[in-house]
């Protein structure tokens, strides 16, 4: 491919790595668990689908990259720096483009963070989701909570331009999580950025398992707003934005690559499972990492499906897409009135046509964003 191919109109990539030293009870994504992670045949069927799918004849321009999974860090320094060298061969992009590693605990160390820093990332997001062992355990996570520290102190030593901290809240009742101590620990660390995703039951999962058979009760509605209201209360205090519904950051440290996903840009996504979306259609990968393989490394698009959304979907989309972040949702008059009593309740506030949800609001979210007139999407 040479420098000056015509590029595609898509600035955003996002790279599934599925491989995982276990799999945690909760998880249903596309993982591979491996002992010994197969670096060489990853990267080199990465190569592949990216000739499958660009062609000799289109370069892109981008200005997120996003590897996760998975555990892309548990590639290790040389293969981040391999698959980072892949996708230069297919794609270029500026200095103060944000390139994110979603990394464990157990797998930051000094030379590996200043590996991954040589090699392009600039940003790290840290699956840490406790600092209470008990919960580690049940979790099937696999770090302690003294790898957790060591993992925050070395990232915050080396030179990235932003790193993330991720907790997960919600959790069964039974397993007396104190997620007061937890946000503490956390806010005490100081990150730039904190990512907070309640717990949810998924078919399939170990998690999923024991709520079937009766082992384990989810969170009740009460708990779930009670930890989510708190933890709103405890970063804002702490300098955070509270900038969409499970994402808050510093002035400047707002995710950017998750962002091009609310505002519905387009983007590319590749390896096991990856979604991707041109504007008008999305489509992914097939789950499997061997059919993933075994597909791109013949030349075929490893393709799993496809989802064309009419006019009056993606409107649907952008109702729920905007009213998701403190960015907001232009409104017409039409609905002005329907969302009165909301702001009575405290579920929203309106700034001239711009309505925006309150963490009261967005714990409904599904509910308000399907009460909306669509708004026409243009092209």
């Amino acid at each position: 491919m040479t420098a000056d191919a015509p590029s595609l109109d898509v600035r955003h990539l996002y790279v599934h790595v599925p491989f995982c030293a276990r799999r945690c009870s909760y998880c249903d994504f596309s993982i591979a668990v491996r002992r010994t992670v197969p670096v060489h045949d990853y990267v080199t069927a990465l190569r592949a689908e990216l000739t499958t799918r660009l062609g000799s004849d289109r370069r892109l321009h981008l200005e997120t990259l996003y590897f996760g999974g998975g555990t892309p860090s548990h590639l290790g320094p040389d293969g981040v720096r391999a698959m980072l060298d892949v996708v230069r061969e297919f794609a270029s992009w500026p200095e103060d483009a944000e390139v994110t590693l979603e990394a464990n605990p157990d797998d930051v160390s000094t030379e590996a963070a200043r590996g991954w820093l040589a090699a392009g990332v600039t940003r790290v997001s840290l699956g840490a989701q406790s600092f209470d062992p008990g919960v580690l355990a049940w979790m099937h996570r696999s770090h302690s909570v003294d790898q957790v520290h060591r993992a925050v102190d070395v990232i915050r030593d080396t030179a990235f331009a932003s790193w993330s901290f991720d907790l997960i809240f919600a959790l069964p009742a039974s397993l007396g999580r104190d997620w007061a101590r937890d946000l503490t620990l956390a806010l005490e660390k100081e990150p730039p950025h904190l990512s907070l995703y309640g717990l949810t039951v998924e078919p399939g999962t170990p998690l999923g398992r024991w709520a079937s058979r009766g082992e384990v009760r989810a969170a009740d509605d009460s708990a779930y707003e009670h930890e989510f209201l708190s933890a709103h209360a405890a970063a804002e205090s702490a300098g955070l934005e509270h900038y969409e519904v499970s994402n808050f950051g510093r002035r400047g440290h707002h995710a950017r690559h998750n962002r091009s996903y609310w505002t519905g840009a387009r983007y590319l996504g590749i390896g096991p499972a990856a979604h991707g979306y041109d504007g008008r259609q999305r489509r992914w990968n097939v789950s499997a990492y061997a059919a993933w393989l075994a597909a791109a490394m013949r030349g075929v698009d490893p393709i799993g499906g496809t989802e064309v959304l009419d006019s009056a979907e993606q409107s649907l989309e952008a109702v729920y897409l905007g009213l998701r972040t403190t960015a907001g949702l232009e409104i017409g008059t039409a609905d002005a009135g329907r969302v009165a009593p909301w702001i009575t309740a405290g579920w929203a506030h309106l700034d001239g046509n711009i309505l925006r949800l309150t963490p009261l609001g967005w714990l409904r979210l599904d509910t308000l964003a399907a009460s909306l007139t669509p708004v026409p999407v243009s092209h």
